[in-house]
């Protein structure tokens, strides 16, 4: 039986079909049911169009049915040949199938990235949070809303705020109230200094200097008794008892007269400098807590106007006119942040206000395409209504976070400027063609063609009546074609399904590299 050529798009649509069949005919199971199907595929090529081939392909509920019913039957006969050897080797002894090939074109080909991406402004007006710590949303205005200049877009819960100022406001009570205690002790303590020196030392001082003169005084009148009785002791008018008086007598003003003297002394050098000292201690101390409390003063007012203040904030008004959007949420939660009853943090973006003249579209590529885009390149932006042209404005250098929302799939942000049009709103659906490159005139393959081993890539050829493994040079391609740099020639004819035309049991080895692939005839 000769293989049959199936035309390109034929083969193609029905590839599917045919690997499932290889992956039967390599375990040995169900061979005479894709053997009659791709026999009919064969025969009804010429009689019957594409589409009616493709339904009679996927006519699911009949064929599953047949199936089923032809599956329990060919069960039966294998129970009631169970023992019979000769009739089971007999049973499956023709093991030849039509195979579909593919006839080998030159052609053009485009490589494009098509990927999913969001209508975005490419200049935003934030809209943020300005309240300290976490403030719970009591209103929140719709999305695509229509706004003017301000008008209330969110207003969040004051009870934490107006708690805030009225502790605040206490506390910047008794800080004045301190403060003004800290002034009256430093006006004291400069007081002090003239008060000690005018007063308190300037009134001992005299005292001393009163008592050292008396003792001067003292002590000349009794050395000059003391003078007179040795005379008159001399002359035998007194007695020597007098004369020891005398003598005592001036013993004790010199006495009283080095008392005041050392009085005096310390008053000067010691008394008052150490006095002075601490009164000037006291002063500086007195002007550091006056500045303490200063300070405390002022935080516990600023503290106050800030929560003030933030009573403002808690109702947030439109800067401008314009639209209304909710930020881009993260991709695993279901809806927006800015809710009713959502807890907000300060600098968090509630909403925003898009610039409509300025839109842009961001898509994300996979890891292993990234590095082909670049700025400026060329790019198809298909909407619901229309196709714009747009261009590559920036390629992100840092992956999106993956994770199991996305399948922990990696991926890098592009950014696609369209041009601005009316109908354009945030949020709309796009679908990116990024062209990657374009070939004229080249030998392409389908991707079904091509096993890919450890020791490079090969396709199974049509030789005669057999088909032979053949190493190729693979270049560029797509999801479905790849250009041959060599090895493959217009107008030869490839195995659209290389495991069915392989021997049982070699196809798809551990190794995967199929290296032992016994080429098989085709009667």
């Amino acid at each position: 039986m000769a293989a049959a050529h199936v035309p390109n798009s034929v083969a193609l649509t029905v590839e599917w079909f045919i690997q499932f069949s290889g992956s039967v005919v390599a375990s040995g199971q169900s061979l005479q049911v894709s053997r009659k199907f791709v026999l009919m595929v064969s025969e009804q090529q010429n009689e019957t169009d594409l589409n009616a081939m493709k339904k009679k392909v996927r006519s699911g509920p009949r064929w599953r049915v047949w199936g089923f019913v032809g599956g329990l039957s060919l069960l039966a006969v294998l129970f009631a040949l169970y023992g019979r050897s000769d009739w089971m080797a007999q049973l499956f002894a023709d093991r030849s199938v039509n195979h579909l090939s593919y006839l080998v074109e030159k052609r053009g080909l485009e490589v494009t990235i098509t990927e999913q991406g969001t209508v975005e402004s490419t200049e935003n007006t934030e809209i943020k949070c300005r309240v300290r710590g976490f403030s719970t949303v009591t209103y929140v205005i719709d999305a695509g809303t229509e706004v003017n200049e301000g008008d209330v877009l969110v207003r969040l819960d004051t009870k934490r705020v107006e708690d805030a100022i009225s502790k605040h406001t206490t506390e910047s009570h008794t800080a004045r109230a301190t403060l003004e205690t800290s002034i009256a002790k430093l006006n004291q303590g400069m007081l002090q200094e003239n008060a000690y020196l005018e007063g308190e030392y300037k009134t001992r001082l005299q005292k001393l200097e009163r008592q050292l003169k008396v003792a001067r005084t003292n002590l000349e009148t009794a050395e000059s008794h003391l003078a007179n009785s040795r005379s008159m002791f001399n002359r035998g008018f007194v007695t020597l008892l007098e004369v020891e008086s005398n003598e005592f007598t001036v013993t004790r003003a010199k006495l009283e007269l080095e008392v005041v003297e050392t009085d005096l002394l310390v008053l000067e050098k010691y008394t008052r400098n150490m006095r002075l000292e601490t009164i000037r201690g006291q002063l500086a101390a007195a002007k550091s807590k006056k500045q303490a409390d200063e300070a405390g003063l002022a935080m516990d007012e600023g503290r106050r106007d800030r929560a003030i203040k933030e009573l403002e904030y808690c109702v947030i008004t439109a800067p401008k006119a314009g639209l209304v959007i909710y930020p881009s949420s993260a991709a695993w939660k279901d809806t927006p942040d800015v809710t009713v009853g959502a807890a907000v943090r300060r600098d968090q973006t509630l909403l925003l206000m898009p610039d409509l003249s300025k839109m842009q579209v961001k898509v994300g590529v996979h890891e292993s395409m990234v590095d082909r885009v670049h700025v400026g390149m060329e790019a198809q932006v298909t909407l619901a209504n229309y196709v714009l042209e747009g261009k590559v404005s920036s390629v992100a250098s840092v992956a999106q976070p993956a994770g199991w929302w996305t399948g922990n799939v990696v991926k890098y942000d592009v950014i696609v400027e369209i041009p601005s049009m009316d109908d354009l709103k945030p949020g709309m659906t796009a679908q990116v063609d990024l062209l990657l490159a374009s070939y004229e005139d080249v030998v392409v393959v389908p991707v079904a063609s091509v096993v890919e081993t450890e020791d490079g890539c090969f396709c199974w050829v049509k030789r005669g009546d057999k088909f032979v493994r053949k190493a190729i040079i693979l270049g560029d391609g797509d999801d479905v074609f790849l250009v041959v740099e060599n090895g493959l020639e217009p107008g030869d004819e490839v195995a659209l399904s290389p495991q069915t035309v392989m021997a049982e049991g070699v196809a798809g080895d551990k190794q995967g590299g199929f290296e032992n692939a016994e080429v098989v005839e085709i009667e």
